[in-house]
C-alpha cells in the first residue's frame, strides 16, 4: 500500500500548480509552496494542506472556482491523488457559498480522476435527502465511477472517512441507490455495493438479511457472490438467518472433534498448528461454512475473538472432513500480539465448538511438527 508521501508530496502540489496556473489561477502561490510543510504529515494532514492552498489560490466565489476547476479539468496533467484535496475543496467551498447541486454535479465529473466519495460526505450531512435526490440518477450513468460514487459516498461507515449519522441510525433513504446497483455489470460497482451492505449489516441485520433476500428473489448471475460478500461480517458472527440464507443449516447435524492443539506454545512469529475433524451425522447433505475464532489476549489480559476462514464444504451423510491448519502469528501492522494465554475454537454454520488453550512466548520461532513428526501442511 502506498504511504502518505507517495500520495502527496512536494512534486504532486508542483504539478498540481502547474495545473492551476494553466487554468487561470496564476501564479499558484500556495500551491507552490504547499510541499515543504507536508513532511511528517498524516495522509489526512496532508490532504488538509493542499486543500487549504487550493481554496487560497483559487478564486473566493464559487462561479470563478468552478470555472477554474473545470477548466483544470480540460488539462491532461490533472490526474490522480492531486485531485483528492481539490475534491475537499469544492465541498468546502461549496457548501460556504450554500451552493448545493452545482457542486455535487462538479463533484460528479471529478471522480472519474479519482474517486470523490469522500467530498460527497458533507452534502449528506447538510441534507441528505436534498443530496439523495441528485445522487440516485448517477446510478444510470453510462461511467462505472460514478455508479460505484453513488454506492461508496453514501456508505454509512465508509472507512477513512467521516460517518453519516441519518444512515447509521435508518439506512433506508440509501436503499434505493443499492437497489439500483447490486445487479450492476462493473464488478468494481458491484464491491462497493456489498461493502455497503455489510456496513448496514453492522447496525440492521435484519435490514441487511431482508435486503439481501430481496436480491437473491431477483438476481443476476453475479448476485449470490455480492451478497456472500456483504452478509461477511453477520456470517462470521453465526447471525443464523445470513447463513440459512446462504444455505447453511445454524443447527446442521454435525459432530466435532477439535480442534487439537499440535504447538501449545507458540513462539512470537511462529504458528499456532491445530487439527480438527468435521462429520456429517445426518441423513442428508450438508453444506458446511468451517471457520475457526482466535481468542487474542489483548494488553488488559483479556481475550478479543476474531474469526478466520477455513473451508467451505459441502458432506455427504456420514462424511468426515479433516484437515490440519497453521496459523501464522508474523507481525503485522494492523495487529499488536501480546504473550500469554491464547485460545482458539472452532465454528461450523456459525455454532461454536471446542475451545483449546495455548501461549504465545516471546522468543524465536521453531518448526512445528504434526502428531506423526511431519511438518504441519498449511
Amino acid at each position: 500500500m502506498p504511504t502518505a508521501e507517495e500520495l502527496l508530496n512536494a512534486h504532486t502540489t508542483d504539478e498540481l500548480a502547474l495545473v492551476m496556473t494553466a487554468a487561470g489561477c496564476a501564479p499558484a502561490t500556495a500551491l507552490r509552496g504547499c510541499g515543504a510543510r507536508l513532511d511528517g504529515l498524516t495522509f489526512s494532514g496532508r490532504v488538509a494542506a493542499v486543500k487549504e492552498a487550493v481554496l487560497a489560490d483559487l478564486p473566493d466565489d464559487y462561479p470563478g472556482f468552478a470555472a477554474a476547476l473545470r477548466a483544470a479539468l480540460r488539462h491532461p496533467g490533472f490526474v490522480g491523488w492531486m485531485t483528492f484535496p481539490v475534491n475537499e475543496a469544492v465541498a468546502e467551498r461549496a457548501l460556504a457559498h450554500g451552493v448545493f447541486e452545482p457542486a455535487l454535479g462538479l463533484l460528479a465529473d471529478l471522480t472519474p480522476l479519482l474517486t470523490a466519495e469522500s467530498a460527497v460526505r458533507p452534502f449528506l450531512r447538510h441534507d441528505l435527502h436534498r443530496a439523495l435526490r441528485t445522487i440516485l440518477p448517477w446510478t444510470d450513468h453510462p461511467d462505472p465511477h460514478l455508479r460505484r460514487l453513488a454506492s461508496e459516498g453514501t456508505r454509512p461507515r465508509l472507512p477513512w472517512a467521516t460517518r453519516l449519522p441519518e444512515l447509521v441510525t435508518d439506512p433506508s433513504p440509501a436503499l434505493p441507490v443499492l437497489d439500483s446497483l447490486y445487479r450492476d455489470s462493473s464488478e468494481y460497482v458491484r464491491r462497493s455495493v456489498a461493502n455497503h451492505l455489510n456496513d448496514i449489516s453492522r447496525d440492521h441485520p435484519e435490514t441487511a438479511v431482508a435486503t439481501a433476500s430481496r436480491w437473491l428473489a431477483d438476481p443476476a448471475a453475479t448476485t449470490p457472490a455480492l451478497v456472500r460478500h456483504g452478509l461477511r461480517t453477520l456470517v462470521k458472527a453465526g447471525h443464523p438467518q445470513a447463513l440459512a440464507l446462504l444455505g447453511h443449516d445454524h443447527d446442521a447435524a454435525v459432530d466435532v472433534t477439535g480442534p487439537d492443539v499440535r504447538t501449545p506454545d507458540v513462539p512470537s512469529g511462529g504458528h499456532l498448528v491445530f487439527a480438527y475433524e468435521v462429520t456429517n451425522t445426518g441423513s442428508q447433505a450438508a453444506d458446511l461454512m468451517i471457520d475457526y475464532v482466535v481468542h487474542h489476549r489483548k494488553a488488559n489480559g483479556t481475550l478479543s475473538p476474531k474469526v478466520f476462514k477455513l473451508t467451505t464444504r459441502t458432506l455427504a451423510p456420514g462424511e468426515r472432513w479433516s484437515q490440519v491448519r497453521r496459523h501464522s502469528f508474523r507481525p503485522i501492522s494492523t495487529r499488536r500480539y501480546h504473550p500469554g494465554l491464547h485460545r482458539v475454537q472452532l465454528q461450523v454454520n456459525g455454532r461454536p465448538y471446542g475451545l483449546a488453550d495455548f501461549t504465545l512466548t516471546p522468543g524465536a520461532p521453531a518448526e512445528a511438527r504434526t502428531g506423526d513428526g511431519r511438518s504441519a501442511a498449511g
